[in-house]
């Protein structure tokens, strides 16, 4: 303690001051300058152990400080007594409670990333597994015209669904990380509904499915016109795959004072009960997915809806059909 520079030159002000008083007390009476001097030590002696208990203090926080960078965070310093080492106290717990926190957000992003990076090994080792074998049945002299035909096709195919699960996986990284800029033009619904539909056309024509759109040309919300896009061709691409042929798609939209809202319905095999809450989960697959579904279609969907200060809701039962009701709510001033 008395190694402190501080510490030696208060006590040096604290003795000279003393000195001093004892001196000028002298010429008055030995009496006065004796009680002068007891006094003096008595203060020095109770402000020195002052010192040193706020000294023991200070190391325990100090050790309390290590512990917690250490990575101990069940440590509890509180103090509900006065003063600045009770304030101090308190303010270090609080940091501990966010630590600990942050602790324990940063552990569950490094396991949902295995799980992440899991999930997408497994779903690029089925297509490039496929596609080894059939590279080494075309390596093959005798190979027939229209089986090294197919096994092209089918390799294209497979070249074509890890595109667009890389494609995807990169979209969804960006807008995880914050570094998509939406746009915030003023978009018309029905232009939004028919550039989206214009992705799925062809499956809806092989199936010859009913679209019905029904709205007023002036709703409109603020957003991106491309990235909304992009989320509704998924909405209407999982519609397009679970409605049996002949079956219709009906969208609807309107605005209020709220919000704008778009309903996306179809007369599918809807989806079982135990799936809905899962349905917007990376890499999640209900009960009826295609054989080919990846899942992530409908959570980039999501993303997309909700980093536009929008929201997304699905009822379903099944047999009956599914309703995608998406809302983009109008800005705060």
């Amino acid at each position: 303690m008395l190694r402190n520079r501080e510490i030696k030159i208060q006590c040096i002000i604290m003795c000279l001051i003393s000195l001093a008083a004892i001196t000028a007390a002298a010429f008055i009476s030995l009496a006065a300058a004796v009680l002068i001097f007891i006094t003096s030590v008595l203060l020095i002696g109770c402000s020195l152990l002052h010192t040193r208990w706020r000294y023991r203090e200070i190391e325990r926080l100090s050790g309390y400080l290590r512990q917690i960078s250490g990575g101990n965070y069940s440590l509890d310093v509180r103090d509900n007594q006065e003063g600045e080492l009770s304030i101090l106290k308190n303010d270090i717990y609080k940091v501990t409670l966010r630590l600990s926190e942050h602790s324990s957000i940063l552990q569950q992003d490094k396991l949902k990333l295995t799980d992440a990076i899991s999930d997408i090994s497994h779903q690029l080792k089925t297509p490039l597994t496929s596609m080894m074998m059939m590279v080494d049945l075309l390596s093959d002299a005798d190979l027939p015209v229209v089986k090294r035909t197919e096994f092209t096709r089918n390799i294209r195919i497979q070249l074509e669904r890890i595109e667009w699960l890389v494609s995807s996986l990169l979209k969804l990284s960006k807008i995880d990380a914050g570094t998509v800029s939406f746009k915030k033009d003023q978009i018309v619904v029905g232009r939004l509904i028919h550039k989206a539909l214009e992705s799925v056309q062809i499956p809806i024509e092989v199936k010859q499915l009913t679209v019905s759109i029904t709205g007023e040309e002036a709703v409109s919300f603020v957003g991106d016109l491309n990235w909304t896009a992009e989320a509704l061709i998924n909405i209407l691409k999982n519609g397009v795959e679970h409605t049996q042929e002949g079956g219709m798609i009906a969208i609807s939209y309107l605005e209020n004072a709220l919000y704008t809202e778009m309903i996306i319905a179809d007369n599918g095999k809807g989806i079982p009960k135990a799936d809905l809450p899962y349905i917007f989960k990376r890499f999640y697959k209900g009960k009826n997915a295609s054989e080919g579904s990846i899942g992530i279609g409908l959570a980039m969907a999501h993303s997309i809806i909700t980093s536009q200060n929008g929201d997304v809701e699905v009822q379903s039962l099944p047999a009956s059909g599914t309703q995608f009701r998406i809302k983009f709510y109008k800005q705060s001033v």
